[in-house]
């Protein structure tokens, strides 16, 4: 049975993530759980799964959380010191990155140099850092891709070579604003720009996707990911 940590673990890919391994019972184990502010779902979550050790980056929440946890037999830890304690956790083979933005990339970098193979769903992490965190993890460990594009691309790689590989194309809905005009662009409202039509996400990646930074985000992940060499387009559909 794999034992593996969660960073994000109460944002949208944390909560599918759990869901998978719920489902499977017999293959995965929650080992340690990080978040960010959520308390309320953070508390059930480690109630359900029973992780060894868990982290709230909010220090503030700290305290709620062990008065909602009560006698529960598990360490805390907080702050960014505590995504990291949870990332490189001795027992854990597979840490899966999905906190939001560059916050991801101290306890990534830290499961690398700990001998943890990565499920990486934070593309900040190689956006902003992505010759270091590469570096770092050449010969030493896996990196998995999560991200929806990523995966399946890196899924139709494998086994293959890297030189027969003529371009990688991204595919993007467009999002909400599809079909508007520059004129109409200059009246939206974050509420707008929140209602996605295809996905329910966080609010930050909901927003990267209106605006098609998220498209700009994927594209420099695609490079590190699979070759700067190799073309990447951008093709919306």
């Amino acid at each position: 049975m794999k034992k593996i940590s969660i960073l994000g673990s109460t944002g949208s890919i944390g909560v599918n993530t759990l869901d998978v391994i719920e489902r499977n019972p017999g293959m995965f184990e929650v080992w340690g759980l990080a978040a960010g502010s959520n308390v309320d779902l953070f508390a059930k979550q480690i109630k359900k799964f029973k992780p060894k050790a868990v982290s709230l980056f909010d220090i503030s929440k700290v305290e709620i959380l062990r008065e909602l946890l009560g006698n529960q037999d598990v360490e805390v830890f907080s702050g960014e010191a505590g995504s990291v304690k949870i990332a490189t956790l001795p027992e854990a083979r597979m840490v899966v990155t999905a906190m939001v933005g560059s916050a991801g990339l101290v306890p990534t970098l830290a499961a690398i140099r700990a001998g943890k193979d990565l499920a990486l769903a934070n593309k900040e992490t190689l956006v902003v850092a992505g010759e270091l965190v590469l570096r770092e993890a050449r010969d030493k460990i896996r990196i998995i891709p999560v991200d929806s594009e990523h995966s399946a691309i890196f899924q139709a790689l494998n086994g293959e070579k890297s030189s027969q590989v003529k371009r990688i194309i991204l595919t993007g809905s467009g999002g909400p604003f599809r079909s508007f005009t520059r004129k109409q662009m200059e009246h939206v409202t974050v509420k707008e720009a929140l209602n996605h039509p295809n996905w329910k996400m966080g609010n930050k990646i909901t927003i990267d996707s209106a605006t098609m930074m998220n498209k700009g985000l994927e594209y420099i992940e695609a490079k590190w990911l699979f070759g700067r060499e190799t073309p990447v387009d951008i093709i919306v559909h």
